[in-house]
């Protein structure tokens, strides 16, 4: 195995893992054969569709739903009868991810294409992350939309979130220095304390209240000024931005200022250690989105200090105050001096779509005019509560996330704790002795548990096992414990006949079939549970417990799993006649250690399916099956 287990966890920038990352989770994939073209189709079919006409957007949880209008032009589009009849479905999950790639992911804030991929830009650090992919068909959709090859869709074989992966720690710790704003998070959800070290040396640095204009205009003028008024005095600046696109749109504002400066974001990354390197020197002026926030350490040039230090321009608010905080923590390091101002804008996605109005008001009140901002302590802690109400909403989403999660986790653990025995045990009686009584129980149950017997039906059961195990005559039974005990002595007495006529490859031929039989079905699990995710959140207009709902269709699903896995185990391992032992001895043993870290590697997109189509056609070839 790859880990030893899991007793003590120290994990660094603790709030970035546990809170940040916590709605990605950890993810083994492997490519569906979705067609390329569909989601071209889609891509065009969108732009054909007028928003708040054929569909409305949701920007707070970025989603989209189609108006009753819009489904009947869809209808007509595509040519179907019912847009919501259950041969569409498709249909719908292609238009709503082209929609989504359309008008809520833009190109240079939340993805950049580079050598024709579609890359993701981290929201939180402002850092490419290449390897990882939208799921859901959703990369798909934004490939077709920016007219880069579409590669194929990824289907999901294993993933846990990263609150429940390190909930699996006995001991949990972690250090940064942002988590003061999410104690309530820590405590509730990872049982965590957090305890505020003082610094060493007294923090000198002045945070100005932030500066509030009408429009964004407005407010990039008011920073070129600033900056302009601090360069000529030779004050280092860093000005953060939300985006890449941002950025640039700042870089092209200083440079007809003619305002010498560097760029750091996820386009330049190559050039960072350089960047930051100078960007405390004295005259720097340095752009950068939150590439520049978490753990960078600028060192002041010389001289830099008596000019007031480095100086921090926000020239937007995050949704989460950790992530402002971080862009401040960049000066005033080590009792160095250093200033800090956020300017912000009525047009700015976090006052425009969760506070925007009452500042409207505010500033209609006072009669503002243009390109005069306001600044008062009263509308910076306004703008504090606005973030916590984002804040809150991430919270709950987290939460609902996580409870979500933890019904999987059980279930996922059953089936990792499963595999583990298989994989550490050389005699699977014990586990086949299990199979055996629950296909035989199940099917007993089914045909024979009230006293109106289908023997008949039973036998027709029993007809995909060798003929033997279904010739019996049912009137020879007093009840059904009795067919169950009979059912179960023919299935174990066909298993040791196999067992001694096959050797000792029959029990590797075992081990191998049951956990592709576990992980097959597994895989065909959690596709099916992301459907139920999505259509439970539903019911909660209906006045259900979305969580409760969850648990009652995944638990239902999980059994059906395990009887289709016991079944197909049962199913094999009775119907092999020859084994071709020197394959079987190679084939099963890699086999077994690919399948032994199956649930301790994650992230893992195997992206060739050719390779995975040729094992498949080796596997068919190396057993000879009875029909």
């Amino acid at each position: 195995k790859v880990q030893r287990g899991h007793f003590y966890a120290i994990i660094d920038e603790v709030d970035s893992i546990l809170i940040d990352e916590a709605r990605t989770p950890l993810i083994i994939s492997g490519p569906s054969r979705e067609s390329a073209s569909l989601y071209r189709r889609f891509a065009s079919i969108a732009k054909r569709l007028s928003k708040e006409v054929d569909f409305t957007i949701d920007e707070k949880s970025r989603t989209v739903i189609l108006t009753e209008e819009g489904s009947k032009k869809l209808e007509k589009i595509i040519g179907v009868e019912n847009l919501y009849d259950p041969g569409n479905v498709n249909n719908v999950f292609h238009i709503l991810n082209a929609l989504k790639a359309l008008h809520l992911y833009k190109k240079d804030v939340d993805y950049v294409v580079m050598n024709g991929e579609i890359i993701i830009v981290d929201e939180f650090t402002g850092r490419l992350l290449p390897g990882r992919r939208y799921s859901g068909g959703l990369h798909q959709a934004i490939e077709a939309k920016e007219g880069v090859r579409i590669r194929e869709e990824s289907l999901t074989y294993a993933t846990i979130t990263f609150q429940n992966f390190f909930r699996m720690y006995e001991k949990l710790a972690g250090m940064t220095g942002t988590a003061k704003t999410e104690e309530e998070e820590f405590r509730q959800l990872y049982d965590m304390e957090v305890v505020v070290i003082p610094t060493n040396k007294p923090m000198i640095r002045k945070d100005h209240d932030d500066l509030i204009y009408r429009t964004r205009q407005e407010k990039y003028e008011a920073v070129v000024a600033d900056v302009k008024k601090r360069f000529a005095k030779g004050q280092p600046v860093l000005i953060g931005t939300t985006s890449i696109e941002k950025s640039e749109h700042l870089s092209t504002l200083l440079r007809k200022a003619q305002i010498p400066h560097q760029v750091l974001n996820a386009k330049y990354h190559e050039k960072e250690a350089e960047i930051v390197a100078q960007a405390g020197q004295k005259g720097a002026v340095t752009i950068a989105t939150n590439m520049a926030g978490r753990g960078t350490d600028i060192k002041l040039g010389p001289g830099v200090a008596e000019l007031g230090g480095l100086c921090i321009i926000g020239t937007e608010r995050h949704e989460s105050r950790r992530i402002d905080n971080q862009l401040r923590g960049r000066s005033g390091r080590q009792g160095d001096p250093g200033e800090s101002r956020f300017y912000l804008s009525l047009e700015d996605d976090l006052l425009r779509i969760f506070g925007g109005e009452q500042l409207k008001k505010v500033m209609n009140i006072l009669k503002i005019e243009r390109g005069e901002p306001i600044e008062h302590p009263l509308l910076t802690r306004l703008v504090e509560t606005v973030q916590k109400k984002v804040e809150g909403i991430n919270f709950a989403i987290r939460k609902h996330l996580m409870e979500m999660d933890t019904v999987l986790d059980k279930q996922r653990n059953s089936i990792y704790s499963l595999r583990d025995w298989i994989l550490s045990h050389e005699d699977l009686d014990e586990y086949l002795e299990e199979i055996i009584d629950d296909v035989a129980s199940r099917r007993v149950e089914e045909f024979c548990s009230n006293h109106d017997w289908n023997i008949d039906g039973l036998k027709g059961s029993l007809s995909v096992f060798p003929k033997e195990i279904s010739d019996f005559d049912g009137k020879t039974f007093d009840d059904a414990e009795s067919i169950k005990s009979h059912i179960k002595n023919k299935l174990w007495e066909g298993y040791r006949q196999k067992q001694k006529e096959i050797g000792e490859e029959y029990n590797r031929f075992v081990r191998f079939v049951s956990l592709r039989a576990i992980d097959e079905n597994w895989r065909q699990y959690l596709e099916e549970v992301e459907h139920v995710k999505e259509a439970v959140n539903l019911r909660a207009y209906g006045q259900k417990d979305p969580i409760l709902e969850f648990k009652r269709e995944t638990y239902a699903m999980f059994d059906e799993m395990m009887r289709k896995i016991n079944e197909t185990i049962a199913i094999w391992m009775l119907r092999i006649v020859r084994i071709d032992r020197e394959k079987v001895e190679k084939e099963a043993k890699r086999e077994i250690e690919n399948a032994k870290s199956i649930h301790e590697e994650f992230d893992i997109v195997n992206r060739s399916q050719r390779r995975k189509t040729e094992k498949r056609e080796k596997a068919k070839k190396r057993f000879k099956i009875k029909r």
